[in-house]
């Protein structure tokens, strides 16, 4: 037991910390050998590049910063020691770049649309305002694009866009019903108002005009459009509508073909009265004054403030005779003061085939169909319906349609309201989509920012 004590000790007097004993230079050797070198340790520069706040997605400040540590601790590596360098055919290609539109457009944040609108500020500028309904093949909404997807041109020169949002804006629509019509399609136009404030939000307002001969304003201005008013106003619209017979001008049936109580009903057509003599009868002529009546509307609806879509909503045969006010005239109207006209065809316009060629005017006729000249004149649409669930359909689906759109906005190149008018023309960046603006304006002291 004693040796092996002393055995211990003399191994801890060999191998203690502060012992004099040194090993042999091969065993030194060796030891050196088998221990790695540690990694030379690298100084991170400072952030003093830095001049702006830190955005995500962004960097900081507008400058590159320096040279990276680990892109320059990379490029002093080998180049075999890189796994899967990526070829050049990888590298993204870079977007076209675009001449006209160098900077992005004003867009606003969601609900702060309607009021950029009216409230950007520009001297002695035009600031045109243009909404745009895109649809595809199947007459679906198209939504999802964005302002590179756009282009405008104003008499054929492309225009910067300034303005670009998709918030919908509050509608006011002065809604105009003929009462004009036959009286089995002005009984499913009766029926089928009660339906018009389901189209509507609180934020809406409307107005409510009738004509046949004369326009009317029924609601004497604006009102809710879900106000207890509308109800009331929409009920002394409704009207029995036209019995249209065949009346006889000559041969001995041509005197007063209607009796009531043997009387005539109607004093004009009898013999020797205002219709002619006692062998011959002037049938009247019908009469449909459209025209006064879409004017009539429009001249309401300037009244109406800025951040408003202004809208003349027309329920009608589209028939036209005996306006003061010519088609041509109340279009100008509608196009200087931003008034888009929609629109539901009935009756004869609404069938098939027959509501096409009503399209056609025929010199010294009465027009058969101008709803269709409105509505591409002012960037609206028109729907053709015939039975009573069809017409209620239409009301939700065209208020649908003005209420989301593209708002585009530009400032125009041509001289400060010269009065002529001016083209547009939108285009879209997508395949097989139908685009619905309107196709030109008239400059007005209303457009000054």
């Amino acid at each position: 037991m004693k040796q092996g004590l002393a055995i211990a000790l003399t191994a801890l007097v060999i191998f203690a910390p502060n012992t004099s004993l040194s090993l042999a230079p091969a065993a030194v050797a060796q030891q050196a050998q088998n221990v790695p070198d540690a990694p030379t340790p690298q100084a991170v520069p400072p952030l003093s590049n830095v001049d702006g706040p830190i955005t995500p997605g962004k960097g900081a400040g507008t400058e590159q910063p320096a040279a990276d540590v680990s892109s320059s601790a990379a490029t002093e590596q080998p180049q075999s020691e890189s796994p899967n360098p990526t070829p050049a055919a990888q590298t993204p290609a870079t977007p076209e770049k675009d001449d006209v539109q160098t900077a992005p457009p004003e867009m606003p944040g969601a609900g702060e649309g309607v009021s950029a609108t009216s409230g950007l500020i520009h001297k002695r500028t035009d600031f045109v305002e243009v909404p745009v309904t895109v649809k595809d093949s199947k007459g679906k909404l198209v939504a999802g694009l964005t302002y590179r997807d756009f282009k405008v041109f104003e008499n054929s020169t492309r225009e910067p866009l300034r303005l670009f949002t998709v918030d919908p804006f509050p509608l006011s629509i002065a809604f105009v019903i003929d009462q004009s019509l036959t009286t089995d399609v002005m009984v499913k136009v009766n029926e089928s108002l009660g339906a018009i404030q389901g189209a509507l939000t609180p934020y809406d307002e409307v107005a409510i005009f009738s004509y046949n001969n004369g326009a009317q304003n029924r609601s004497g201005g604006f009102t809710g459009a879900q106000s207890k008013r509308v109800p009331y106003v929409i009920a002394m619209t409704k009207s029995a509508g036209e019995e249209m017979l065949v009346p006889i001008n000559s041969g001995p049936m041509a005197g007063c073909n209607i009796h009531v109580n043997g009387n005539c009903a109607d004093p004009n057509l009898q013999p020797g009265k205002s219709a002619g003599g006692s062998t011959f009868m002037t049938i009247p002529k019908e009469i449909h004054t459209l025209n006064d009546a879409v004017l009539a509307a429009a001249k309401e609806l300037s009244t109406r403030p800025k951040g408003r879509r202004r809208i003349v909503y027309v329920i009608s045969d589209g028939k036209e005779y005996g306006s003061k006010a010519k088609l041509g005239e109340v279009i100008k109207y509608l196009q200087t003061n931003k008034v888009a006209v929609y629109g539901t065809a009935v009756g004869d316009s609404a069938r098939w085939g027959e509501g096409y060629l009503s399209r056609f005017h025929l010199p010294a006729t009465m027009r058969d169909n101008i709803l269709i000249q409105y509505t591409a004149a002012t960037g609206g649409t028109l729907d053709t319906e015939r039975d009573l669930n069809g017409i209620e359909k239409s009301y939700a689906k065209i208020a649908e349609e003005a209420r989301t759109q593209y708002t585009l906005g530009y400032i125009s190149h041509q001289p400060f309201i010269d009065g002529k008018y001016r083209k547009i023309d939108v285009r879209v960046d997508r395949p097989g989509v139908d685009v619905i603006a309107k196709p030109g304006y008239y400059p007005s002291a209303s457009d000054q920012r």
